[in-house]
């Protein structure tokens, strides 16, 4: 048996994903972490942490630092330099960071993660949206959509790679083609590579949006985190990587007295998830990849719901349109099923399942989710 395999009770715990549907007799499958304890080498390092007992103001340390550096190198072939890391304690607030430190228009491609949406609203910067394009062949994006939503005043593209919800591992020549898009325009890409650990296709591989020339680096600013790879984002830890010096300098300068330092446990579990949890991490891609197979084949099965392939991440996204259900998250969540609605993406009628669970909890699931489809 996969240890994975294994549930762990999350009931009445401080998890967010199970008490929101506290007393309910609702599975989860909405927010985006996973039902299944850190690495071994995360715990272990945890109670090392803990009991020294004092925990003052931190900071990082050189062997963590090498570990983000030497963990890059070797799964990515992207060489950084220390002094390009800037400490964040999370994604998220990177995502705002970026909005404040980088003036003018923003543009992304819908549908996208949520805060994607937001983090220019919250920064007062005006937000152009292009679809992403849903072919045969998957998820691609719109060249022309992109143009057409293109501005004069457009100096941020905020990209998801790979992408939260649609599920696409951007390949080098689509990357190559945003890249040569920001040279023309002159714009800056900030990359959310959170889920870069999550790559399921074994014929793909994740390339940094800033690896792909000196030109794409000097325009960048990359998001990471070990929190979703190694399901330990309660820990807020995450970085920023970015190679030029001035576009740097306006991050931190935008970060200055309302980003706090990341907490000093969150620090020690990065460093144990990027140096020492390798094994751990082959061994959930595996689970993942079966669970991925599972709902794929469940859901287009099913009459009324159908979706593409899911080259990366522990997210399906669902389209249910064909049934027709004005609100269809309350549909799913009245046949026990709990998951997140498209509309929030900027998608109505779609919805995002989280498969990081035990087989157990994923089987339950999708035999409420089959419930759900033939009872609309």
């Amino acid at each position: 048996m996969s240890p994975f395999d294994q549930p762990i009770d999350r009931r009445n715990s401080d998890s967010i994903k199970w008490s929101k549907y506290a007393g309910r007799d609702v599975l989860p499958l909405w927010v985006a972490d996973m039902d299944f304890a850190a690495p071994p080498a995360v715990i272990e390092t945890l109670h090392r942490r803990i009991e020294h007992g004092v925990f003052g103001y931190g900071g990082p340390w050189p062997s963590l630092t090498e570990s983000v550096l030497a963990h890059l190198e070797s799964e990515y072939q992207w060489r950084i330099e220390a002094e390009w890391i800037v400490w964040l304690p999370g994604l998220v607030t990177g995502l705002n960071v970026a909005c404040r430190a980088v003036d003018g228009e923003v543009l992304t491609a819908t549908p996208i993660y949520p805060p994607f949406l937001s983090a220019p609203h919250f920064s007062g910067r005006k937000l152009n949206r292009a679809e992403l394009a849903c072919t045969d062949d998957g998820w691609r994006f719109d060249q022309a959509a992109l143009q057409a939503a293109l501005t004069p005043a457009t100096e941020l593209f905020l990209l998801c790679h790979p992408h939260n919800p649609v599920g696409r591992c951007w390949s080098r020549d689509e990357l190559l083609e945003l890249a040569a898009l920001a040279e023309a325009n002159d714009f800056i890409v900030c990359s959310d590579e959170i889920h870069c650990g999550l790559i399921l296709d074994v014929d793909k591989r994740h390339i940094p949006f800033a690896s792909l020339s000196p030109e794409a680096a000097k325009r960048s600013i990359t998001l990471m985190a070990p929190s979703k790879t190694f399901n330990i984002p309660g820990l807020g830890c995450a970085f920023a990587v970015i190679p030029d010096t001035s576009l740097r300098r306006r991050f931190e300068h935008a970060m200055h007295g309302i980003v706090p330092h990341v907490n000093v446990l969150g620090l020690a579990a990065c460093e144990a998830a990027y140096r020492d949890s390798g094994d751990w991490h082959r061994e959930l891609i595996t689970y993942l990849r079966a669970n991925r197979d599972l709902v794929i084949a469940t859901v287009n099965w099913e009459k009324g719901a159908k979706m593409k392939s899911v080259e990366a991440t522990y997210l399906a996204w669902i389209d249910v349109r064909e049934l027709g259900l004005a609100k269809p998250a309350a549909h799913f969540e009245a046949h026990g099923l709990g998951l997140s609605d498209g509309a929030d993406f900027g998608a109505p009628g779609w919805l995002r399942l989280n498969f990081g669970c035990p087989r157990s909890t994923l089987e339950e699931a999708l035999k409420r989710f089959t419930t759900a489809c033939r009872a609309a």
